[in-house]
């Protein structure tokens, strides 16, 4: 078998597709992207793919080693990226060719189903306790959200503090259903400590990324800070980025199958973070290859504990995770938990006639820009 050729889909509401193919007919299928910068990660996905122009792709561990350290300059996110969805086809292609789900091929199951968290959204307490409720009432056991609103300064003030504490309360009053709280990398230090031990009371069920990546050598501050669990880990693109934050108290890792370096990274990151008592948690806000991606490693995961997925979130506009799939019931959420998938490969079937007409649309979906009140650049 030898790949053959590969095409790129820029589909709404903001993802790039992969399709890898091969001269004996299996195709497989990748999400590479950065978000807000998907064209950036196409060109380097097209670099990437030529030199694996004739190879076979059944060599995935071979090919993971070459283009991730085959060149002088290394890692990143655009990097990172491109070789996730790489990995992923690949993978995806073994596993069509022999027959059986990618887990398999991990070394087989450990869970039946997997445990999957959904976002929650409002811009007052009132309206995401609203919805709460509601994801609630559809069967999901564990929501997530934003801390604030908006933007925060290095230290907020006293209203601005017990405005993120009134948030959480109001969601943890509506529902009973384990909370997610985002800090989304707003905080400082100093922020997070002071805030932290306010919603311990609310007990959310993790904090996520409290800091900023480049201040990852501070979480070890802001873990003995307080008793509210702190998972990071989207913005880390390797088991080397990991390596100097797990050993900080952290509860939960989330490395992104789609930012660091697919299936094959992942798998081994996960390993690293039972090494250290910590749990993972897939950061997945993307499409539906990207969460096929995430629950292959899920499945034969010993520390995984839940699942992020996109359904409905409020980038979800133009598409949603679903649209793109010739069956949606692989991904049919059940009392908070999806069922392993049984199909080859990563389990799904891409629905190319809607990904082909979405391409021709394409988006230019870039992360928004926001301002302090004194009109300096904010954290997103």
């Amino acid at each position: 078998m030898k790949i053959s050729g590969f095409e790129l889909f820029l589909v709404a509401p903001r993802w790039l597709f992969l399709r890898v193919d091969t001269d004996e007919g299996v195709s497989g299928w990748g999400e590479p992207v950065v978000e807000g910068r998907a064209e950036t990660v196409a060109a380097c996905v097209r670099t990437l793919m030529e030199g694996l122009a004739g190879a076979d792709p059944r060599r995935v561990e071979e090919h993971w080693q070459v283009m991730a350290k085959g060149g002088f300059y290394r890692g990143g996110p655009v990097l990172s990226s491109a070789l996730s969805g790489i990995d992923q086809a690949l993978w995806d292609i073994k596993g069509k060719a022999l027959g059986v789900p990618v887990y398999e091929l991990l070394g087989g199951p450990v869970r039946e189903r997997a445990r999957v968290y959904t976002w929650i959204s409002g811009s007052s307490p009132e309206e995401l306790a609203e919805d709460a409720r509601a994801k609630a009432g559809a069967g999901f056991t564990a929501v997530k959200f934003l801390a604030c609103e908006g933007p925060l300064p290095a230290l907020p003030s006293a209203a601005e503090v017990r405005a993120v504490a009134a948030r959480v309360q109001a969601v943890r009053q509506a529902v009973e259903s384990d909370i997610g709280v985002d800090l989304h990398g707003r905080f400082s230090t100093a922020a997070a400590r002071r805030v932290l031990p306010l919603l311990e009371e609310y007990l959310p069920l993790f904090a996520e990324e409290p800091l900023l990546p480049e201040f990852s050598r501070d979480l070890g501050l802001v873990v003995r800070s307080t008793s509210v669990p702190i998972a990071t880990g989207e913005r880390l693109y390797s088991r080397w980025d990991f390596r100097d934050v797990l050993p900080t108290g952290i509860a939960l890792a989330q490395p992104d199958v789609s930012h660091a370096g697919g299936i094959s990274e992942v798998r081994r990151i996960a390993a690293l973070a039972e090494a250290h008592d910590v749990a993972l948690a897939p950061h997945c806000p993307l499409g539906p290859i990207a969460l096929a991606a995430s629950l292959q490693v899920a499945f034969a995961t010993p520390n995984f504990l839940i699942q992020e997925q996109s359904l409905g979130i409020g980038y979800n506009t133009g598409a949603d995770l679903l649209d793109y799939l010739l069956d949606p019931a692989v991904f049919a959420f059940r009392d908070g938990f999806v069922a392993a998938p049984s199909g080859p490969g990563l389990g799904i079937e891409v629905d190319e006639r809607a990904v082909r007409q979405a391409a021709r649309r394409g988006h230019t979906w870039r992360n928004p820009i926001l301002r302090h009140p004194d009109g300096s650049l904010a954290e997103w």
